[in-house]
């Protein structure tokens, strides 16, 4: 029995990445159930799996409590009674009491119950392991395939998991169909009952901030720094940078040789304009730079607390 349980330990290990451990507390927590059901018992029981056996002991667990105090027999044990059992026994502790068990039919029952207890403890690992893998990467760029729509959001197949892309995070002059391939950047990893949601956007600032680092390695190694993006997605994208060199022209190295650069961001964006613009101190010079091509005649800081200008 040691031998094969151990080989279908491993064989759901292997299959869904899982440690044994896992399956060994999902098995452990069917014998509970399994006795429970076998005895049609209101009883609470636990049971522990033997390593070097390979078999498992199933108990029953009573709390114990003052007389007076005692208010489900199947669940609690008075004191007295359970210094009977274990002299060392200490009001509050949980008390563990052998249990007989036929183990054939119970072994039978086990394995029944053990289908939806391991079914529903995969999950739950697989659910922790994804949430794991991208709690770390909020920020970066992802490609995953369109696998529907709901009510004008987008889901995404990204292989272990899904994503989705809110209707609001969406650029208007897009369209996609299912199993077109979509780039989107991770905003957000939330915990939901049913596992992590995976949100990602398509009409973020944070989106043409990672396809510029992705394309001008200045950016990428710290040199040049994106220090805002306003955008209004599939129209147009205002990106103000700034260099930590003074050697380095910060809008040149975003636009690229013959605006190679900035023509390769425009491309995955679907044609939306970008205007690179330099980030200057001067509140004043900076409307400007931004405002630009605009003809500006002069910039009037009105009050420099609250940036406010005509």
């Amino acid at each position: 029995m040691s031998s094969e349980l151990f080989q279908q330990i491993e064989l759901i290990g292997r299959e869904k990445g899982l440690d044994t451990e896992v399956v060994i507390q999902a098995l452990e927590e069917a014998y509970a159930a399994a006795t429970r059901k076998y005895y049609s018992s209101k009883q609470d029981f636990g049971a522990r799996f033997d390593r070097d056996s390979g078999k498992f002991e199933v108990f029953s667990k009573h709390t114990v409590v003052e007389e007076d105090d005692l208010a489900d027999p199947n669940t609690e044990i008075v004191l007295d009674e359970a210094k009977k059992l274990h002299p060392d026994a200490e009001l509050g502790i949980i008390l563990e009491t052998p249990f007989d068990y036929p183990e054939a039919p119970l072994t039978r029952i086990a394995a029944q119950a053990a289908k939806q207890v391991i079914y529903q403890k995969v999950k739950e690992a697989e659910r922790e392991l994804v949430y794991e893998e991208y709690a770390d990467r909020v920020g970066e760029l992802m490609t995953g395939v369109v696998k529907r729509f709901d009510r004008g959001d987008m889901i995404l197949d990204l292989g272990r998991t899904e994503g989705i892309v809110n209707r609001r995070e969406q650029s208007r002059a897009e369209h996609y169909n299912p199993g077109d391939r979509v780039r989107t950047v991770l905003t957000e990893v939330e915990r939901l009952g049913k596992g992590p949601q995976l949100v990602m956007s398509r009409g973020s600032g944070l989106l043409v901030t990672k396809l510029f680092e992705m394309e001008v390695p200045e950016i990428y190694d710290g040199t040049v720094m994106i220090v805002n993006v306003a955008r209004d997605a599939g129209e147009r994208s205002k990106v103000a940078v700034a260099s930590k060199d003074r050697d380095v022209d910060p809008v040149g190295a975003c636009v690229g040789m013959k605006g190679s650069r900035v023509q390769a961001v425009i491309r995955e964006l679907r044609g939306e304009k970008i205007d690179i613009v330099q980030f200057d101190e001067d509140d004043a010079l900076y409307v400007r730079n931004a405002l630009n091509p605009a003809q500006i005649n002069r910039v009037v800081v009105r009050d420099y607390e609250t940036r406010e200008m005509e």
